[in-house]
C-alpha cells in the first residue's frame, strides 16, 4: 500500500526537493501528550503575526504577504489581515505542508493546548504522530494560529482548500471566491480533483491531504514539542534558530 501512496505522490509531482530524514530534536520538558487534529485554510493573517504576543528570542512575527500570497507584507506597515474589511495581510502560500520524505512532512498549524484562544505557544514547533489509518506518518508543524474554536491539544494544521471555518472574508477578498471559500466551509474540497479549482500556487499543499494524509479526515495525534527546524523558520521567519 505504502508503494502505492508514494506512485501517486511522484504522479501528481508532489515529490519534494526536501527529501532526506532530518534530525528532530525534542525539547526537554516541552509539551506533550494526546491530541486532535482539523484542517483549515481562511486566507487570514496568523494570530502569531503580530510581535506584542510572540515571545521567541528573535521577537520577529510569523510572515505575511500581499494579496498576491507571496510578496511579503512589511512589518513597518501595520498591515491588518485580510479577514478585516479593507485589510491587507493574508497567509503566505509557501505555508503549505509539503513532504519531506515518505513518512514525514513539514507544514505549520493553528492550535490550543488549553482551549480557545492560546498564544503562549506562537512560534513553538511540535512532532505530531498519527494513529490509527496513518499510523507510522508523522508531519512537524510550526504553531502559527490559534482560535476561539479550538478545543483542547486541538491541531487545526493549514491545509490550502482544508475549509476557511469562521472567517469567511479572507479567500473571497484576496482570489475572488465565494465565501464559504472552496468546497465546503467546514472542511473544504472533498476530492482531489477539487483541488484543481484553486489557484495554481496552492494546488500542490491541497493534494497534500489525498497523498500524504491518504484522505484521511481529521486523524487522532500523539504529540510533543520539538526544536523547530531551520526549513520552517525560513518560510515563517519566527523561532529561534538555537
Amino acid at each position: 500500500m505504502k508503494l502505492l501512496v508514494i506512485s501517486l505522490v511522484l504522479a501528481a509531482g508532489y515529490a519534494s526537493p526536501h527529501d532526506r530524514s532530518p534530525d528532530i530534536i525534542p525539547i526537554d520538558g516541552g509539551v506533550k501528550g494526546d491530541g486532535v487534529t482539523t484542517r483549515y485554510w481562511d486566507c487570514c493573517a496568523p494570530s502569531c503575526a503580530w510581535d506584542e504576543i510572540v515571545h521567541t528570542k528573535n521577537g520577529i512575527p510569523i510572515q505575511t504577504c500581499q494579496k498576491d500570497g507571496i510578496t511579503p507584507s512589511r512589518k513597518e506597515d501595520n498591515a491588518q489581515s485580510g479577514c478585516v474589511e479593507g485589510g491587507q495581510a493574508y497567509t503566505c502560500t509557501n505555508q503549505s505542508p509539503y513532504l519531506v520524505n515518505e513518512t514525514l512532512a513539514f507544514g505549520f498549524s493553528a492550535s490550543s493546548f488549553n482551549g480557545g484562544i492560546d498564544t503562549a505557544q506562537c512560534c513553538m514547533c511540535v512532532l505530531l504522530s498519527f494513529k490509527d489509518q496513518l499510523a507510522g506518518k508523522q508531519m512537524l508543524v510550526q504553531l502559527t494560529n490559534t482560535g476561539s474554536d479550538l478545543g483542547q491539544n486541538h491541531f487545526d494544521i493549514a491545509i490550502p482548500g482544508g475549509g476557511v471555518g469562521i472567517f469567511t472574508l479572507g479567500c473571497s477578498t484576496q482570489w475572488g471566491v465565494p465565501e464559504n471559500g472552496w468546497g465546503e466551509r467546514y472542511g473544504g474540497v472533498t476530492s482531489i480533483e477539487e483541488c484543481d479549482e484553486l489557484p495554481d500556487v496552492l494546488q500542490e499543499g491541497c493534494r497534500f491531504r489525498f497523498t500524504f494524509m491518504e484522505g484521511v479526515s481529521n486523524p487522532a495525534v500523539s504529540f510533543y514539542q520539538v526544536k523547530c527546524p531551520a526549513e520552517l523558520i525560513d518560510i515563517s521567519k519566527c523561532g529561534d534558530r538555537d
